[in-house]
């Protein structure tokens, strides 16, 4: 099974999702400059929703960190075990994964590891205490960093298979939908399971600039003129965002733990539909939530749809129907189009939820009174519970 994720969402004056310059992503599609989010902004909003809205527990997610040793030792003192010594064991451990560590004992990259993973590692450190501990006593000596890698690799391989066993996923459901690579332990990299596609603005963008100044409370009476002055850079879109999930994958990655897979795709749906990057949002709150969201579960991965192609041609507002309205008929034509062209024997279920009420050809989508109906109707047709 596929479930696909279509978003209409239009937002007020806004920097979501900035570039190096501090501009308004944008790109070009259908020969037209857009408006863009990063798919890696989404998926990094919807990782973080999951948590502060206690959509899954702490031992259900997992951490992108470069700080390992740390969070190890932390772990390690937790148990009891004194803070110079946890800390000699963790870089033990985690240069011997291998994941070189500098002089700040900072990984080299980023690595994303599930909460239970990361209990695993000070699980294997725990068991095998002494071994590791008199290897990292012989680390410490070594002459420099390439030495002590080296030193460490050796000495632990006697461990490295629980070392390298501890690193599972850790049935982390962020981990199980976005995947990951570990350069330096390829086969225990993480297939993801979800798709996500940068948001494009369904019509033409322009960047505009917000001109700004700020005064000194404390200054003297007869004293004229700004402190501080600069420019904002910013824009207004209505966005078609687009994401899927192969729940077949997802169940794979969960270790065919399905409760938790079918949790973890409600999740994803609520996040999804709910979490909005956070760029500039102190300035501008932009907190529009979508005015379409409409999925569709498929009985095969093999052939999704992302519907972007409904505004190549850039979307006008009327004097009687405005930018949403416009987008969302937009991307109904294209879909009744691309479903009358292909057929609908891949589709399992549609479900849609609008503020409004739209003139949807048939086959229609059930129409969704609430988010949580949307949400617990794709899921029970997902895992084959009816609609």
């Amino acid at each position: 099974m596929l479930v696909e994720l279509h978003i209409v969402q239009n937002f007020a004056p806004s920097n979501l999702n900035r570039d190096d310059t501090n501009a308004p992503k944008d790109c070009e599609f259908g020969g037209y400059r857009r408006a863009r989010i990063s798919s890696q902004s989404v998926k990094r909003a919807i990782r973080t929703y999951f948590k502060e809205a206690g959509l899954l527990g702490d031992a259900e997610l997992s951490v992108r960190t470069k700080r390992l040793v740390e969070e190890l030792s932390r772990r390690l003192a937790a148990r009891g075990r004194g803070p110079e010594e946890a800390h000699q064991v963790a870089v033990t451990v985690v240069n011997g994964i291998p994941a070189s560590t500098d002089s700040d004992d900072k990984t080299e990259y980023l690595l994303f590891l599930g909460d239970r993973e990361v209990d695993a590692l000070a699980g294997v450190c725990d068991q095998h205490w002494d071994a590791l501990l008199q290897v990292g006593e012989r680390s410490s000596e070594a002459a420099n960093r390439r030495e002590a890698k080296k030193a460490a690799k050796a000495a632990v391989d006697a461990v490295r298979q629980h070392i390298v066993g501890a690193l599972n996923g850790g049935k982390a459901v962020d981990l199980a939908l976005f995947g990951r690579m570990i350069a330096d332990l390829p086969d225990r990299n993480v297939d993801a399971a979800c798709q996500v596609a940068h948001c494009i603005s369904t019509h033409r963008v322009n960047t505009e600039f917000d001109f700004y100044t700020a005064v000194d409370d404390l200054r003297p009476e007869d004293t004229q003129g700004a402190d501080m002055m600069g420019t904002i850079e910013f824009n207004s879109a209505c966005y078609y965002r687009y994401a899927n999930v192969d729940v077949d994958q997802l169940i794979s990655n969960l270790d065919g733990d399905e409760e938790l897979a079918k949790r973890g795709l409600r999740a994803f749906l609520v996040a999804a539909a709910q979490a909005v990057p956070t760029g500039k949002q102190n300035s501008m709150a932009a907190h529009n939530p979508p005015s379409l969201v409409y999925t569709v579960v498929r009985k095969t991965s093999r052939w999704p749809w992302n519907l972007a192609n409904a505004f190549v041609q850039p979307v006008r507002p009327r004097v009687d129907e405005d930018l949403i309205a416009r987008s969302i008929s937009a991307l109904i034509d294209y879909a009744s189009r691309l479903k009358a062209a292909y057929g609908t024997d891949t589709i399992a279920a549609e479900h849609a939820l609008t503020l409004d009420e739209l003139g949807w050809p048939d086959p229609a989508p059930r129409r969704a009174g609430t988010l949580d109906d949307l949400v617990s109707n794709t899921v029970n047709a997902a895992f084959n519970r009816g609609t």
